[in-house]
């Protein structure tokens, strides 16, 4: 079974029911904490905080714990891409998926 961390993007797809997500849902799936952040922010502009605490509770058990090592992988990955303007959420997301 292949591993998939999810970032706010995807979270929200799966919570719309894109069917292109469908297919990911059998897989073993993570997050992190900030990207749950992200996700609940998003859901406070669309609906109230009751209907954004339910979409949010089914991810909250998916969050991988931060290790001082994603953060500094994070944030020389962000470095190396400056001009991207990668945002810290999926510069975290891209070390917790690479880094073990």
């Amino acid at each position: 079974m292949t591993k998939y961390l999810l970032d706010t993007y995807a979270l929200i797809e799966i919570i719309k029911g894109n069917p292109n997500y469908t297919n990911y849902l059998e897989e073993e799936l993570s997050t992190s904490i900030f990207h749950l952040y992200e996700l609940f922010y998003n859901l406070l502009k669309s609906y109230d905080t009751q209907t954004a605490q339910e979409y949010y509770s089914p991810f909250s058990d998916l969050t991988q714990p931060i290790k001082d090592l994603h953060i500094f992988q994070a944030a020389k990955f962000k470095f190396a891409h400056i001009k991207a303007k990668i945002s810290y959420a999926d510069a975290l997301g891209y070390a917790i998926a690479t880094v073990e």
